[in-house]
């Protein structure tokens, strides 16, 4: 077999000799192929063969000469091997184990990542879902995208998220060339996305080995998912959905099925920030050298030096019970030096707000943010029965009515109902929406009766009246594109809403504005929204140590004893 030259050599250095003879070379090409540098070197006894046999080549037929040849060539080539031979021979074989060993490497890298199928209720619970798998690779049924199809047209939440899927995948697809073998996810600027997005490109039916539903759209998904499986036997398939059902159809079947947690603020709930912090017993002989303290604005602030110092966060309530109590607000945290500010009682009747009073600690908390006009964002956390509706619609009448802070209230609220739903309701925005504000109704007669227990039917009915006008109850569905100025937003049961219609409704704040969030995570009805994604756990999270936004989850029911026991053992 030929052996190529070497296009690193010399031209002026390479051994002829090693290259083989082709078949129609005459015999005089053929003696000249002999290498003469290495006859020179050869032993006596090969020396003596050679010429031996280059004697008769002068009257003898030219095919003896070419035989004669070619044995001396051969006998050289075995008894002294040329340099230039040894290092063809080397570098021919080397680059094999090379490319061999990097296609290893590539196909070991590939069988690391991991092959997720995304179930259709994961692009339509979070549109950025195909850019949240990392380095791993992601791959789309056919049925996901009908489903995606089918659920596009209409103003709901839903179907916007499917149209932006489908403009996503759109754009996927323009950036690549060949989508048979993969689109790379980080061709739209999404640098941690590095895997690639497949589509199902062929038939890929397979016995599921139980009797289910043909053309339902998860049993579809179910037999992709175990032909993917048998396809890539070394490689970890998954199937990701939100639906809990779906999952267990999978692991029943002896597939893998994870539920997305990508959007999750928090994996456990427990870990959600309160807001509040007690200090400990000794806290005053480990931060109280070297205090400072001074008066402004009626507050006194201290400044504090010590360990615990490090973990407050800014807005953050601390206090201390016993013999030397203490209610303050972390102002400023820098290093182990932190500023506290005292707090107003707003649990002295002197202190009430709309005729309203704190009856515990947190409510004492809750009030001097919502009292607090550099505060600009405020949410509170609570059970049914802790208060959260009527202090925020009472510190929202004060600032409204009394201290003209703020022009009107404007309260919204999530349309999901608990029972079954009622259907269409006749009448303007604010008509639709009563039957929601039940809450709001049963606060606003609470604090109007709380006001004129020594005025007739006729003054209150007038005061009632009076209050409502300054009350705008507004939809979620007309709050995109617009611009609230001077308003006090409360978005009551915001647990039911989800991170991209918080940022949405947050974002409509223009100067002046005050956003108040209401909710319990504990009751969430909004299908695919759990405690650690929610719309309400999202913006704690993220909003908290600014200092323009404070948070109290209040823990106590003030309602009746009959609610608080009801909480208890129910």
């Amino acid at each position: 077999m030929p052996l190529p030259k070497l296009p690193t050599k010399p031209a002026d250095t390479i051994d002829i000799g090693t290259i083989a003879t082709p078949k129609t070379r005459t015999a005089a090409t053929a003696a000249r192929s002999r290498p003469k540098a290495n006859v020179a070197d050869m032993p006596a006894a090969a020396t003596a063969v050679a010429a031996d046999m280059a004697q008769p080549a002068k009257t003898t037929r030219p095919t003896a000469t070419k035989a004669a040849s070619k044995t001396a060539a051969k006998s050289v080539a075995v008894k002294q091997p040329s340099p230039t031979a040894t290092k063809t021979a080397a570098v021919k074989t080397t680059p094999t184990p090379k490319k061999t060993a990097v296609k290893t490497a590539t196909t070991a890298a590939t069988e690391t990542k991991k092959l997720f199928v995304l179930d259709t209720n994961v692009l339509l619970h979070d549109p950025s879902s195909l850019f949240r798998f990392q380095e791993h690779d992601i791959f789309l049924p056919m049925m996901t995208l009908e489903e995606l199809d089918h659920h596009k047209k209409g103003m709901t939440e839903v179907a916007r998220n499917a149209r932006q899927v489908s403009r996503s995948l759109d754009a996927l697809a323009a950036e690549t060339d060949d989508i048979l073998h993969g689109m790379r996810l980080d061709v739209l600027g999404n640098k941690d996305a590095t895997g690639l997005l497949l589509f199902q490109t062929s038939n890929m039916e397979s016995d599921l080995g139980i009797s289910l539903p043909t053309g339902k759209a998860d049993n579809m998904i179910l037999s992709v998912v175990q032909t993917l499986q048998k396809q890539h036997p070394k490689r970890q398939v998954i199937l990701v959905s939100k639906d809990i059902n779906m999952r267990l159809k999978a692991r029943a079947l002896g597939m893998e099925a994870e539920d997305y947690l990508n959007d999750h603020s928090l994996e456990d709930s427990d870990l959600l920030y309160d807001g509040i912090m007690q200090l400990p017993a000794n806290f005053w002989s480990r931060h109280g050298k070297d205090v400072e303290s001074w008066m402004q604005g009626g507050i006194t602030y201290y400044k504090i030096k010590g360990p615990l110092c490090p973990e407050f966060i800014i807005n953050e309530f601390v206090y201390l019970e016993g013999d030397t109590p203490l209610y303050a607000q972390v102002k400023e945290v820098s290093g182990k030096t932190a500023v506290l500010a005292t707090l107003r009682d707003y649990t002295h009747k002197k202190n009430n707000v709309w005729g309203v009073t704190a009856r515990n600690r947190e409510q004492n908390f809750a009030l001097n943010l919502l009292m607090n006009p550099d505060c600009d964002f405020v949410s509170l956390l609570g059970q049914a029965g802790t208060g959260k509706t009527l202090l925020a619609l009472a510190s929202g009448l004060t600032q409204v009515l009394e201290t003209k802070r703020y022009s009107e209230i404007i309260m919204t609220r999530v349309t999901v109902p608990v029972g079954e739903d009622i259907g269409f309701l006749p009448g303007t925005e604010e008509e639709k929406m009563q039957p929601w504000m039940g809450a709001l109704e049963d606060n606003l007669e609470f604090l109007n009766s709380g006001i004129h227990t020594e005025a007739g039917d006729w003054d209150r009915s007038a005061s009632k009246e009076f209050i409502k006008s300054h009350i705008k109850v507004k939809s979620l569905n007309f709050m995109r594109g617009r611009t609230f100025l001077n308003k006090f937003l409360i978005i009551d049961e915001a647990q039911n809403l989800t991170p991209k219609q918080m940022k949405t409704l947050i974002t409509r704040a223009g100067p002046g504005t005050k956003i108040v969030c209401l909710g319990n995570i504990a009751q969430i009805d909004t299908p695919y929204l759990t405690e650690g994604s929610s719309g309400l756990t999202y913006v704690v999270d993220r909003f908290k140590g600014w200092s323009h936004s404070g948070h109290v989850t209040l823990q106590k029911g003030e309602r009746s004893r009959l609610a608080d026991y009801a909480s208890d053992a129910l």
